[in-house]
C-alpha cells in the first residue's frame, strides 16, 4: 500500500511467441489495456511480442488471461511467459513502439482469404477501395509470399516500395481501426496496380482490367493470372475447347484440374458435400478441396478432371479473385451475390509449365507462359517467396455420409463469414494458407535441415521444439526445381535466422536433394545423416504427434531406397529413440524394365503373372510390342529387379483389371482404382487372399490371381482394397502381438488412398491399437522432411 492507501502498481514484461506477428496483435494488445486502464507498450521483435504492462494485480492477470483467450483470429500463441513484477515509477499511457530486431524467435503468418470487413469494402461503390484488387487488413491478406526478413515491417516486405497515402497512413496510425499497423495497408492512390498484356507481351490499354480479363474468358481465352504465390493458368471450366487447348499447351493429358467456383452454392449441382468439407472450402486457409463427383459432373465439366471419382475445388481467397465473379454477377453492391450460386466456374491450374516450379515473376511469366497464355493479367506488388495452392481432403471423418456429418457440424456459416468448422484437413500438398506454420514437436534439439526425397520436394528448418516445412516445391527432375529447393533453403534460413547443426537427407544418393545436402554440410563443417525413406515416412507421424516411445509404423509407398539397396514400399517397421528396424515386407514383384514399370500398369500386371505362372497369357492379354521381350526379361531376371512397393501392387491390380495399361501422371492407375472401388461400394475381402509368413513376408499373390481372372473393373477394384487391408490389418496386428507395442503410424503416399486409409484405421482401432495417421503434412514424400528432422533431433550430434 502506499502512503495514500491505494496498492502501488506493478509491472511486469511479457513475452509472446509464435504466429503473433502481421496478425493485429500490436493492436490487440493496445485496445485490451485501454480497455482494461493498463499503462506500458508493446512491439515486434525478433522473438515474437514484447510488452510491458503497468497496473494493479487483478488487471495485469484479467490481461494475461485476455491474451490467450481473445487473441486475434490468425495468432497463434506458442508460449506466454510474465516475468518478475517489478515496482518502477508509473508509466503514462498505452503506445505501440517502433519494432526491435534481433535473432528470430518468432514465426510469419501464413497468407489468408479476403476476410468478410474487406469484401464488404471491395463491393462497396462508396467505399475508397471499391474494386481494388489489393485491398487487405490485420486480419487477411498477404504475409509469408511477401515477406523478406523478421522482424515482420512493412520495410522488410515487399510493399516497402510503395509508400503509404496521407489516408492509409492515418488508418495505419490509427488504434481504432482492422488497418493499425496492417504492413500490406494499400489503397488505389498508392498502392500496387493491375495491369494486362497479350501472348507477345505488348501492352493491353484498357480501362478496366477485371471487365477486359473476364470477357477474355467468356470469349475461351487461356489467362495467365499473377496471385499470391504465384500465377495461375486460367480458362472457363465449362468451355470443353478452351480447356482442351490448355491440356495440349501446357502438356498435362490428364491430369486432374482444380476449379475455382464463386461460392459453396456454385459446386452444389456437380459434387457432393459434408458440412465439414463445407467449412475447408471456407476456410482462412482456403485450400483445393477434393469432393465427390455427382454423376453429371463430367458432362458439365468436360475433361476437367476426366475418369477420375473427385473434383479438386476452391473458393475465392484474393481480392481479385473476388472482383473476376463480382464483374460476373454484374457488380453488385449487396452482399447477398456472395452465397447466390454463379454459373461461372474457372479451371485455376498452377502456372508451372513442364513440371518446373511455379512463376512467380511478371518478365519471367511472359517468356516461360507465352505459348501458353492468350494474355496476361500482372501487377507490380513483387511475389518474394513463391507457394502454391494447397490440396487436402478432410481429414480422419473422410466417409462419414452427410447425415452423420450433420449431426456432428455446426450449421453451414453463410459465405460471407470463415467458417469456424474444425474440419481436419489430410493434406495432399501443404503450401499457402499453411506454410511457413510451425509444427510443435515434442522436445527441442539442435537445428536441423532436412531436404527432403526426389519426388514432390519440402524441406524443413528446425528451431528448438519447432519445425518449419516449407511449401510443396515439386519433383526435383528439373534444373529450376533444383534450384528453388536451393533458393528455399536460403530464404527460410535468413527468414528464421537459423543456422543448421545438422542437415539430413534421404538415403537414396542421386537425389539432388541428398547431394545438396552433402556440400551443404561440407561448405559449413557440418554432419550429413542419412535417414531411409521410410523411415523418414513413420517419423514425420509421430513428430507431429509427440510421439517419444517406440512404436511400429507401416509405410506403404511407391518406392524408396531401402538399407540392403533394394526397392522398398510395403514395410512393417520398428522405430526407437531416432532407429529403425524392419520387421517385415510385402512379398517382392519384380519391376520389368525398371523404372519404366511404374509408368506402365500393365508391365507389373505381367510380373503378377509371371509369379503365378501364367507366363503365356501376358502376350495374348497386352498386345505391345515389348509384350514378348517383357515375358523374357521375366523368366531370366534381365533388367527387373525385384521391390517390396504397395504402389507397385495397386498398378498391377488396375493393369489386371484394364483399368489402365500405361499412366499419364503419378499414381493416375490407383486413383482410378480407387475411383472405380468407391463407385461400386464396399464388399467382403477375397477368401484366403493373402498369405501372411512367420518371417513377417505379407504376400498378395493369391489375390492378383482372382483379379486376373475377374471381369468387372469396379468388383476387382473394390475386392482389391478389401483385401489389401484385412491383410495389412492382420499383419500389423500380428507384429503387435509379438512386440507388445500398440501404437502404430500409418505413413506413405498409399495413405493418400480414402478407402485404404479408412478401413485400415477402422479395423486396427477395433483392434485395441492406437493409430496415428499424417494431419499436418501430407503422408507422401511432401512430408519426408519432417521425419528426417525429428530422426536427426533424436539422434543428435552423435
Amino acid at each position: 500500500m502506499n502512503s495514500s492507501g491505494f496498492a502501488a502498481p506493478v509491472t511486469i514484461s511479457i513475452r509472446v511467441r509464435g504466429q503473433v506477428q502481421g496478425v493485429g496483435f500490436r493492436p490487440f494488445v493496445y485496445r485490451l489495456a485501454h480497455e482494461l486502464g493498463i499503462e506500458g507498450w508493446v512491439r515486434n521483435d525478433a522473438e515474437g511480442v514484447e510488452i510491458t504492462a503497468q497496473g494493479n494485480e487483478n488487471t495485469i492477470r484479467d490481461l494475461l488471461r485476455r491474451i490467450q483467450s481473445d487473441a486475434p483470429p490468425l495468432a497463434r500463441i506458442t508460449s506466454l511467459e510474465a516475468g518478475n513484477s517489478v515496482t518502477i515509477p508509473a508509466l503514462k499511457d498505452f503506445s505501440i513502439l517502433e519494432s526491435q530486431d534481433g535473432p528470430a524467435r518468432t514465426a510469419i503468418a501464413p497468407d489468408t482469404a479476403t476476410c468478410p470487413a474487406c469484401l464488404a469494402e471491395l463491393c462497396d461503390p462508396a467505399d475508397r477501395r471499391f474494386r481494388y484488387p489489393f485491398i487487405n487488413c490485420t486480419d487477411c491478406g498477404p504475409r509469408y509470399t511477401i515477406t523478406r526478413r523478421l522482424p515482420y515491417d512493412r520495410r522488410y516486405t515487399s510493399m516497402a516500395s510503395f509508400p503509404l497515402c496521407p489516408a492509409c497512413g492515418e488508418e495505419y496510425r490509427a488504434p481504432e481501426t482492422r488497418r493499425f499497423h496492417a504492413e500490406p495497408n494499400a489503397c488505389p492512390a498508392c498502392g500496387p496496380q493491375l495491369s494486362m498484356r497479350d501472348s507477345t507481351g505488348k501492352a493491353i490499354e484498357t480501362p478496366d482490367v477485371i471487365a477486359s480479363s473476364l470477357a477474355l474468358l467468356k470469349a475461351g481465352k487461356i489467362l495467365a493470372i499473377k496471385g499470391l504465390g504465384g500465377f495461375h493458368l486460367v480458362c472457363d471450366a465449362r468451355n470443353a475447347e478452351s480447356v482442351a487447348a490448355l491440356r495440349e499447351r501446357k502438356q498435362r493429358e490428364e491430369k486432374p484440374f482444380a476449379v475455382m467456383a464463386a461460392n459453396a452454392a456454385s459446386l452444389g449441382q456437380i459434387v457432393n458435400m459434408s458440412a465439414a468439407e463445407t467449412g475447408l472450402l471456407k476456410s482462412r486457409e482456403r485450400p483445393i478441396v477434393l469432393l465427390r463427383k455427382q454423376p453429371g459432373c463430367d458432362t458439365a465439366l468436360p475433361g476437367i478432371a476426366p475418369g477420375i471419382a473427385w473434383l479438386g475445388a476452391m473458393l475465392p481467397y484474393t481480392p481479385l479473385h473476388h472482383l473476376l465473379f463480382h464483374e460476373a454477377a454484374n457488380r453488385p453492391s449487396s452482399p447477398v451475390w456472395l452465397e447466390q450460386p454463379q454459373d461461372l466456374l474457372l479451371v485455376m491450374t498452377s502456372a508451372n509449365p513442364c513440371g518446373e516450379p511455379l512463376v512467380i515473376d511478371n518478365d519471367e511469366a511472359l517468356t516461360r507462359l507465352g505459348g501458353i497464355a492468350d494474355a496476361f493479367v500482372l501487377h507490380d506488388r513483387d511475389i518474394v517467396a513463391r507457394c502454391d495452392d494447397s490440396v487436402v481432403r478432410v481429414g480422419r471423418e473422410w466417409g462419414m455420409g452427410n447425415e452423420a456429418w450433420e449431426k456432428t457440424a455446426a450449421p453451414t456459416p453463410s459465405p460471407i463469414t470463415h467458417s469456424p468448422l474444425p474440419a481436419s484437413p489430410a493434406f495432399i500438398r501443404r503450401a499457402r494458407g499453411y506454410t511457413p506454420r510451425a509444427i510443435l514437436l515434442p522436445r527441442s534439439g539442435p537445428s536441423v535441415l532436412a531436404c527432403g526425397g526426389w519426388f514432390k520436394n519440402t524441406v524443413c528448418l528446425t528451431r528448438g521444439n519447432e519445425a518449419f516445412v516449407s511449401q510443396h516445391l515439386g519433383d526435383l527432375d528439373n534444373v529450376a526445381t533444383c534450384e528453388a529447393l536451393e533458393e528455399t533453403v536460403a530464404h527460410l534460413m535468413n527468414v528464421l535466422e537459423i543456422q543448421p547443426e545438422i542437415v539430413t537427407h534421404d538415403l537414396h544418393p542421386d537425389f539432388h536433394s541428398t547431394r545438396f545436402a552433402f556440400e551443404f554440410a561440407r561448405e559449413r563443417g557440418i554432419p550429413a545423416l542419412a535417414v531411409q525413406h521410410h523411415h523418414a515416412h513413420i517419423a514425420a507421424v509421430l513428430a507431429e504427434h509427440g510421439i517419444q516411445e517406440p512404436a511400429l509404423g507401416l509405410a506403404l509407398d511407391g518406392v524408396g531406397l531401402g538399407t540392403d539397396g533394394a526397392a522398398w514400399g510395403g514395410e512393417l517397421l520398428r522405430l526407437e529413440n531416432g532407429r529403425c528396424e524392419r520387421l517385415g515386407h510385402l512379398a517382392p514383384l519384380r519391376l520389368p524394365g525398371g523404372d519404366r514399370a511404374a509408368r506402365e500398369p500393365w508391365r507389373m500386371a505381367a510380373s503378377a503373372l509371371h509369379e503365378l505362372g501364367r507366363d503365356e497369357e501376358i502376350a495374348r492379354r497386352y498386345t505391345y510390342p515389348a509384350a514378348s521381350a517383357l515375358q523374357q526379361m521375366l523368366r531370366q531376371g534381365i533388367n527387373a529387379p525385384p521391390t517390396s512397393s504397395c504402389g507397385r501392387l495397386f498398378d498391377a491390380a488396375a493393369g489386371l483389371l484394364r483399368v489402365r495399361d500405361t499412366a499419364s501422371f503419378e499414381g493416375q492407375a490407383a486413383m482410378l482404382l480407387e475411383g472405380l472401388a468407391e463407385t461400386h461400394g464396399m464388399i467382403a475381402p477375397q477368401p484366403n487372399g493373402y498369405a501372411l509368413s512367420p518371417d513377417g513376408t505379407l504376400d498378395f499373390l493369391p489375390l492378383l490371381g482372382v483379379l486376373a481372372d475377374t471381369p468387372d473393373p469396379a468388383f476387382g477394384a473394390a475386392l482389391f482394397h478389401a483385401t489389401l487391408a484385412q491383410g495389412l490389418a492382420a499383419w500389423v496386428i500380428q507384429a503387435t502381438a509379438r512386440s507388445g507395442i500398440r501404437t502404430v503410424a500409418l505413413g506413405g503416399g498409399c495413405f493418400l488412398n480414402a478407402i485404404l486409409s479408412r478401413s485400415l484405421r477402422e479395423a486396427l482401432t477395433a483392434a485395441g491399437l492406437i493409430v496415428l495417421e499424417a494431419h499436418q503434412v501430407p503422408p507422401n514424400d511432401g512430408g519426408l522432411c519432417l521425419g528426417q528432422a525429428w530422426v536427426a533431433i533424436n539422434r543428435g550430434l552423435e
